[in-house]
């Protein structure tokens, strides 16, 4: 019995190799039409060796060296697209090329808009693409709720691999077009190698997708979001180089789909994030929650030209989403403008009772911030506070130079979530407000011109334990400011008086 088993398993196993290794288990997308000019419109080419490797179980379309200018191509189960070095992916010029929006389910509308689109829909001439004009009209944003205006696009399938040492084109100058690869109730799921420049809107996106790797891109001169999992479950982000003028990985829980759902096991690490607004960002699409992510081993740089970023590390709740569980470590920053933001707001979308959601848990560590302009800033609400924060072994150096600021810092509950709305802060390094339990360990912040405010001022806090804090502080100006905290344990710092370069 053994020696049969045996037997059959090699037979099995020479099969299956033999498979993988005959033509069959490639095409070549030359071989369906495509001319590989840059000039004719492959879209049919391409789209027909997609349907032949999946009417035959699944296969490997090849992209051999050469310019593929196309429309929207539907990626099946089991199916990979290799882009291979020397070919080139070229989104076409004309919006007529893509696949139109999508009709986006009742729960992400209102009532009233959501009635002008379905009448939109029942009396558009057959063929015709849907108005966006009406259906952008939703709860969130239109470039999250969208999908299906894509490049390469991906609905409702498993099992698909989009890999090689080529290049992914978006074709634009400018922001306003297709996403560059949009997945959408997509099961395991992997991108890897590619290159993908010039994205007029996100270069990644995915919605309701589980079980996806991104690993080893190059995402360049993009006009939007580099990588954005919305509704997602357990979604790896590894060794990518992000430069782009919008967030670089910016994670939703949108309505999108219709539901409050949760971004769940988003892992980002060894990645070098170059943007001009927000470097690893969550929360301003937040009906939804987001439960147990890590970001790790990361730089957040600058982009050659443009803005300073806007924020390293944003975590938020505005829309009564609940972030619990986030561990960031071993990251550097430079020039970034606010390293480190945490807010929990109460702006509402999609709530028929506004109430905010909650952020708790939330570890950071090992964090080395040069350049900043303004102080790392975590604030709750008044009755709903941020909960359960260890910040550890934190490197600061600030730009300094202000003038005593007041405790006036503005609420705005209801404001969209950024650090510059709130104005001046009355620290340099770390204001914190509305928390509760917080854990502050080895920070070392330092100015680069003399500051006259405090160090740290933490306002509305309970449950507080402060030790190992060094600070750069102006003569007669005290390193840690306490207002309204209560059940405090902080051992004594000795401030490094500076007076910085004039």
């Amino acid at each position: 019995m053994g020696v049969a088993v045996l037997i059959f398993s090699c037979i099995l196993a020479t099969r299956l190799l033999t498979r993988r290794l005959s033509p069959a288990f490639y095409y070549d997308a030359r071989d369906y039409g495509a001319k590989g000019d840059g000039v004719t419109k492959d879209t049919t080419a391409l789209q027909s060796a997609i349907n032949a490797a999946s009417v035959s179980g699944g296969g490997v379309v090849v992209l051999p060296p050469g310019k593929y200018l196309s429309g929207t191509i539907h990626l099946k189960s089991h199916v990979t697209l290799r882009i291979t070095s020397g070919a080139i992916l070229i989104a076409s010029a004309h919006d007529a090329d893509f696949d139109s929006y999508e009709m986006p389910p009742p729960g992400s509308l209102s009532a009233k808009t959501a009635t002008w689109a379905f009448i939109n829909v029942i009396n558009r001439p057959i063929g015709s693409r849907l108005r966006p004009d009406l259906l952008r009209r939703t709860i969130d944003d239109p470039d999250t709720t969208y999908s299906h205006y894509a490049l390469i696009l991906g609905d409702g399938i498993s099992d698909v691999t989009i890999e090689g040492a080529g290049i992914i084109d978006g074709n634009r100058a400018s922001r306003g077009g297709p996403k560059l690869i949009a997945f959408k109730y997509c099961q395991h799921v992997r991108v890897q190698g590619l290159t993908l420049r010039n994205a007029p809107s996100y270069n990644i996106s995915l919605s309701g997708t589980e079980d996806a790797d991104f690993d080893d891109l190059r995402i360049v001169n993009g006009y939007a979001d580099g990588i954005d999992p919305d509704n997602s479950r357990y979604v790896h982000i590894t060794n990518c180089y992000i430069d782009t003028a919008d967030d670089a990985i910016c994670a939703k829980a949108s309505l999108a789909l219709g539901h409050r759902l949760a971004t769940v096991g988003l892992i980002v690490s060894d990645c070098v994030l170059r943007t001009s607004r927000n470097a690893f960002k969550f929360g301003t699409e937040s009906e939804g929650d987001f439960l147990d992510v890590t970001v790790s081993n990361c730089q957040i740089l600058r982009r050659d030209s443009g803005p300073f970023p806007i924020s390293g590390v944003a975590l938020e709740s505005v829309d009564g989403g609940t972030v619990d569980g986030v561990m960031i470590s071993n990251v550097l920053m430079r020039d970034v403008r606010t390293p480190i933001f945490l807010r929990l707001g109460d702006r509402g979308r999609g709530m028929a009772v506004k109430r905010p959601g909650a952020i708790r848990n939330i570890t950071i560590s090992d964090i080395i911030a040069t350049g900043a302009v303004r102080a790392v800033l975590m604030t709750g609400l008044p009755g709903f506070p941020i909960t359960s924060v260890t910040l550890s072994n934190i490197n600061l150096i600030e730009a300094g130079g202000a003038r005593p600021a007041a405790l006036d810092v503005p609420e705005l509950a209801e404001a969209y979530p950024e650090p510059e709305i709130f104005g001046g802060l009355p620290a340099y390094s770390l204001y914190g407000r509305h928390v509760d339990r917080l854990i502050l360990s080895n920070l070392l912040a330092r100015f680069e011109k003399t500051d006259m405010r405090p160090a740290i001022v933490f306002e509305d806090v309970k449950d507080l334990d402060i030790h190992g804090v060094h600070a750069d502080a102006a003569s007669g100006v005290k390193s840690v400011m306490l207002h309204n905290v209560t059940a405090a344990s902080v051992t004594p710092t000795t401030p490094r008086v500076a007076s910085g370069p004039d």
